[in-house]
């Protein structure tokens, strides 16, 4: 993974899926980034590290434009997230750490809602539900109210929802949390599925570093700052450590994420 790409028309097929630039911000006195600079190739499964206060979810509300890009500049594709929002987040599907489900609504319905909001049309929408919820093995849920569903499904149909308007980066935060060890495996092979078969670009953030495979990216996010990116294995080779949870402590002079 390199830094920031530049000079790329947007949309081009030479465009990191995600590029971040020089992208800090601060809650008053408090710095939660600085300075941060990474690109997520296409098609590749790429792993924002770090323990809870690094900034993981301040990035991603910069990258979904919950907050604004103050300092640096983030693009999807090529299309900058502040100065072409429409053009960048149509090629963005997230799924946050909170679950977002209308529990009172039917699998269908959830997707359905979603669907409107990007402007799909009710016909289309139905056999776009169809097809995500299979790719998810959810399809024999889809009348199924959400609260129905355990903790895995409500995570598998949450990303079949952020599949419906066809995004191409999937930006998945902390989406294992408080899910057994079944369900966690279940979910991340789901994911690095969708990578391999689709060419999908995805960026998942996570504390856990057994969800990391020795050749995926990984960005090490601390307090804030930039501690390596590349992947899994050249940052280990790069810490002199025996392996990523050591280079981890080596990194940040810190314990074991847990």
């Amino acid at each position: 993974m390199e830094g920031a790409a530049s000079g790329r028309q947007p949309g081009s097929a030479g465009a990191p899926a995600l590029s971040v630039a020089g992208v800090s911000h601060s809650y008053g006195r408090r710095k939660a980034l600085d300075d941060v600079s990474f690109d997520v190739p296409q098609g590749r499964f790429a792993v924002l590290l770090g323990l809870n206060g690094a900034g993981k979810s301040t990035l991603f509300s910069l990258i979904t434009r919950l907050f604004a890009v103050t300092r640096g500049s983030i693009s999807i594709f090529g299309f900058d997230v502040s100065r072409d929002p429409g053009e960048a987040l149509r090629r963005l599907g997230v799924v946050f750490q909170a679950r977002t489900l209308d529990l009172d609504l039917s699998v269908a319905q959830n997707l359905a809602y979603h669907a409107a909001l990007h402007g799909v049309g009710a016909r289309e929408a139905k056999a776009r539900a169809r097809d995500v919820l299979a790719r998810v093995d959810m399809l024999d849920r889809i009348e199924d109210k959400a609260r129905a569903l355990s903790g895995g499904q409500m995570r598998r149909v949450e990303i079949a929802r952020a599949l419906l308007h066809r995004p191409r980066l999937l930006l998945l935060d902390e989406p294992t949390v408080g899910l057994d060890v079944k369900a966690r495996a279940d979910i991340l092979a789901h994911v690095r599925g969708l990578v391999t078969r689709e060419g999908l670009g995805v960026l998942w953030a996570t504390h856990l570093i057994d969800e990391i495979e020795p050749g995926d990216q990984v960005v090490v996010l601390h307090r804030g700052k930039l501690l390596d990116c590349g992947t899994a294995e050249a940052v280990r080779l790069r810490a002199g450590a025996p392996d990523l949870t050591a280079a981890f402590r080596r990194l940040t002079g810190e314990g074991e994420p847990t």
